[in-house]
This record gives structure tokens, C-alpha cells and sequence, in this order.
């Protein structure tokens, strides 16, 4: 693997990050399924999902939550390239979100609700990248 197809794969799993961070705060969350690979996996404290039609029933009920308004604020991405079809890495994550009356615009802002991390694995697919495996990990959390 040369240079240019390392930087190509950092840039494939990064869009999968943003993605990721972009449907569920506009309104796709049930898209987010179809960034995991076959057997995914995604985990938190709370709950386990496997599978992408395990995923996206569950992303499909966040979905549902239209009173739900939330920003993923994602940085410091670090990306470990194992081989030319795997590859792990992590991000951090600052949440904000705010549950009131579906179709408003703006929320109170409050400071984020969790600040923590997403543990990832990615994997080379025939659909192109996926994520493997993605395990948040909670360091701060609101408590309401």
C-alpha cells in the first residue's frame, strides 16, 4: 500500500464518521444502517445492536423522535490502517441535543448532553467501507 491509497482509505472511513453524525441529526437516522457493514455491530451502555437490520430498526425509532434536536460534534479523528481491508480508529464526540415540539428550529442550549468517544472498525466490503464495529464510550454525561 502506497501513501495514496492509505490517504484514500483515511478519507473513505472519515466520510463514514460525518455521515454517520449527519443523518441522525437531520432526520435520516434509519440511513446510518447502511454504513455498517452486513454484521455490524454498533454498542453502547444501554443497548447492543447487530446487524444492519438490527441497526436500522433502531435508528428507525430515533427517526421516529421528531421532537428530538440533536448535534454530533465529532474531531480529533485518529485512523490505524491494519491492511488494505481493515482499519480502526476513534473520534471524539461532543452531543447536544434537546427533546421538545417536533418542527421547531431552534433549541435552548444547555451544554452538551455527553461528551465521550466512538471506538471504530472499519472494513473494505464490495459496497466499498463500512463500519465493523463502532462502541461508544461515555467520559462526561449530563445528568437531567
Amino acid at each position: 500500500m502506497d501513501s495514496s491509497d492509505k490517504l484514500s482509505i483515511e478519507r473513505d472511513c472519515e466520510r463514514l464518521v460525518t455521515a454517520y453524525c449527519h443523518f441522525i441529526d437531520h432526520g435520516e437516522a434509519e440511513r446510518v444502517a447502511d454504513l455498517f457493514s452486513e454484521e455490524g455491530c454498533w454498542i453502547s451502555a444501554e443497548a447492543t445492536l447487530e446487524g444492519r437490520e438490527g441497526i436500522r430498526k433502531a435508528m428507525a425509532a430515533r427517526q421516529a423522535n421528531a421532537g428530538r434536536m440533536s448535534r454530533h460534534v465529532c474531531n480529533n479523528l485518529r485512523l490505524d490502517i491494519h491492511d488494505e481491508n481493515s482499519a480502526s480508529g476513534t473520534v471524539y464526540l461532543t452531543l447536544y441535543r434537546h427533546d421538545g415540539k417536533s418542527g421547531r428550529s431552534l433549541a435552548p442550549l444547555e451544554g452538551p448532553a455527553m461528551v465521550g468517544e466512538y471506538r471504530d472498525r472499519f472494513v473494505r466490503t464490495p459496497e466499498g467501507w463500512r463500519i465493523s464495529n463502532r462502541e461508544i464510550v461515555i467520559d462526561f454525561l449530563r445528568r437531567d
